[in-house]
């Protein structure tokens, strides 16, 4: 497994390790709805009196995997974990911006400086050291509930994104998790920051 600094041309691919309750949902046009009519089913699964639940589920997430494929996303996985009855809900996409859409910053300090000029109290950005995939910022953001948008939710939300950029290239690689559930913020961003901590270029 070569480190970030290893590399003299561009990587092949890169992986990352996921807890086993999430679900991976395909986001090229071709696949997606077979993937979310299974997580549907899964959710849902011995559930028979709320079909109208189910199907404002299946709107969100076709909504959801539908501006993660404009955005440039390659993947995204849903959170399926849940501790009692109360579901860990987070998410997690992987996408590669177009260099049209990005900044022209060279390396994690200077985009580091020009997103903290960019937000706001509810936001902190630093440049962290990923074990293997190397020099990375990190955002972590707390944003007000946007019911309408998240199933009802009225909790703020807690996004932690990892920008790291590709090696021998100018392109960027972003990891952006996100959860609803607020009075577990601390911890959810515990477990993203592992996550995000097994990136390897391949």
């Amino acid at each position: 497994m070569k480190t970030a600094d290893e590399f003299t041309s561009p990587p092949q691919d890169y992986n990352v390790v996921v807890p086993d309750g999430w679900f991976q949902l395909a986001l090229d046009p071709d696949d997606r709805d077979r993937g979310i009519v299974a997580l549907a089913d899964r959710q849902f699964r011995g559930v028979d009196n709320a079909p109208h639940l189910k199907e404002q589920f299946m709107r969100n997430l076709q909504k959801q995997a539908k501006n993660a494929y404009k955005v440039g996303g390659t993947e995204l996985y849903i959170s399926t974990l849940a501790v009692g009855p109360v579901p860990l809900a987070s998410s997690l996409l992987i996408s590669v911006p177009a260099p049209d859409e990005w900044p022209k910053c060279s390396d994690a300090e200077e985009l580091a400086e020009h997103l903290a000029d960019q937000n706001d109290d509810d936001t902190q950005v630093g440049v962290v050291e990923l074990a293997v995939a190397g020099k990375a910022v990190r955002q972590r953001r707390r944003a007000a509930a946007a019911p309408e948008a998240q199933m009802g939710n009225t909790l703020p939300t807690t996004t932690l994104t990892y920008y790291v950029p590709i090696p021998a290239t100018s392109r960027w690689l972003m990891l952006n998790f996100s959860t609803p559930i607020d009075p577990l913020a601390d911890q959810m961003v515990a477990l993203f920051d592992t996550v995000a901590g097994t990136l390897h270029w391949g």
